[in-house]
């Protein structure tokens, strides 16, 4: 198992969180906060993902069990939740009990003593059954062995298409494509004149944001970040293929204002009815198959995510729940975390909000439930076999000193991530040229790479 070099994680995320202090740490209690009643409080950072949001709406349940602890809320967009919790928990400010956090940082933060080891827990807690997560979950989630973080919802990625759409152009969707193949079939259905694109992929900048598909994509292609001898790679010929591939299909196919449209963005225009396909986390399900909020749910069909050189270009990815080793109520805070992501939460989300709106890929249980089972039909099998099948032995086409597939598993990524970032999606709003891009890419990525071929002696 990979570990970064002791000393350089701490001053490298530091850095990353130095950065993100303008975000004011103080006043949690700001836009999308949530809280009331009386007890022991605990703060919960999280992301305003749509599953977190369910959470939150039921929340009178977990009150009813637990009386004495009144849970705050702090939900955040993605990119402001990960630098705001990062700096927090890196320079140990104590402003949360609970944090999502995801596999890229759960080993890095449990080496450095700022989440908590979270089995002992576990272990005392009867029925919580953590043999029942997805394996490759909860082998992404532990340290020497130990859970530090445990899921709310588990992914990979594939490729959602509308087959009523498909269908009435008299186009196939093949059952592996390839870019090659996405790009024709975007080209096909493509008609901005009503408001209609032939794909959606996020282009808003950072590294969990248009970082995560386009890492995929240049995997795929048979580049990346790095070499095995930590090299710079993303001005290489097969990097730019696939960043070229990407940010011309966005522009060219893809959906007005691509440059700022992330995660929510797609999932709003997809599941509206405004794009004929969408390549991202297969966690889309609960929303683009909820009847409630989606005018397409049920006329989506899955595939794998799209290869270039690869057999797959799959991501494997876990929003958590973690306890900063700082937090001073951590039983309280254990008991907010079993209850999100025990085996009875699934059970009430299905009873509560419909089965449709479950989060997916974190439990093997679910997949048993028969009432998901049913309304799963058309995504539980890709999403379980995307999942299982996301390694870096199918997904690259060389060997990197780095564990992540759609992320660099070193500490300097949420920094380097964020500045390669910006710079895709300047050049996807046309602001520079894409060779401009990669340029700067390339010195930011060198700049990273020259500190671990130091520490290798090379």
């Amino acid at each position: 198992m990979f570990r970064p070099p002791r000393g350089t994680s701490v001053r490298a995320t530091l850095a990353a969180a130095t950065a993100a202090v303008a975000l004011a740490l103080s006043g949690c209690a700001g836009a999308g906060a949530v809280g009331g009643g009386e007890g022991e409080q605990i703060v919960v950072a999280i992301v305003s993902n749509p599953q977190m949001q369910d959470a939150i709406s039921l929340q009178d349940e977990f009150r009813a069990a637990h009386p004495g602890v009144d849970v705050r809320f702090v939900s955040l967009p993605e990119n402001e939740a990960r630098a705001k919790i990062t700096a927090s928990v890196a320079t140990g400010g104590g402003e949360f009990d609970v944090v999502m956090i995801s596999n890229y940082e759960t080993p890095m933060w449990a080496e450095n003593g700022w989440i908590e080891d979270l089995q002992p827990y576990i272990e005392r807690t009867d029925g919580y059954d953590a043999e029942d997560f997805v394996p490759s979950v909860r082998e992404a989630l532990s340290y020497d062995g130990d859970m530090y973080s445990v899921p709310f919802y588990g992914e990979s990625s594939f490729l959602a298409y509308r087959t009523d759409v498909f269908e009435e152009a008299g186009l196939e969707m093949p059952a592996n494509p390839t870019w090659d193949d996405v790009r024709e079939l975007a080209g096909e259905l493509h008609d901005p004149a009503q408001d209609f694109s032939g794909i959606c992929l996020r282009g808003l900048a950072g590294w969990g944001e248009d970082m995560a598909p386009m890492t995929t994509v240049m995997n795929t292609f048979g580049g990346g970040w790095f070499d095995s001898e930590w090299n710079a790679t993303l001005d290489s010929p097969e990097s730019r293929e696939a960043i070229e591939t990407y940010i011309d299909t966005l522009r060219t196919y893809g959906q007005p204002g691509a440059a700022t449209s992330g995660f929510g963005d797609c999932l709003t225009r997809f599941a509206q009815g405004q794009s004929a396909m969408w390549y991202d986390a297969t966690s889309m399900v609960s929303s683009v198959e909820d009847p409630a909020s989606s005018t397409v749910a049920g006329n989506v069909g899955y595939v794998p995510a799209p290869v270039a050189e690869t057999d797959s270009a799959g991501w494997l990815y876990s929003w958590s729940l973690a306890i900063p080793s700082t937090s001073d109520h951590k039983d309280a805070a254990w008991d907010f975390v079993s209850w999100m992501t025990n085996k009875e939460y699934i059970e009430l989300v299905g009873q509560e909000l419909g089965w449709e709106r479950v989060p997916p890929g974190s439990r093997l249980s679910t997949y048993e439930i028969p009432e998901y089972a049913e309304v799963s039909q058309a995504y539980a099998d890709a999403t379980l076999e995307s999942m299982n099948g996301a390694t870096q032995e199918s997904a690259m086409t060389h060997e990197v000193p780095y564990p992540g597939i759609q992320f660099v598993g070193i500490p300097e990524f949420q920094d380097l991530g964020t500045r390669v970032g910006q710079q895709m999606s300047a050049a996807i709003a046309g602001q520079v040229s894409v060779d401009e891009a990669i340029a700067q890419s390339q010195r930011y990525a060198e700049t990273v790479a020259e500190t671990y071929r130091a520490q290798e002696g090379q």
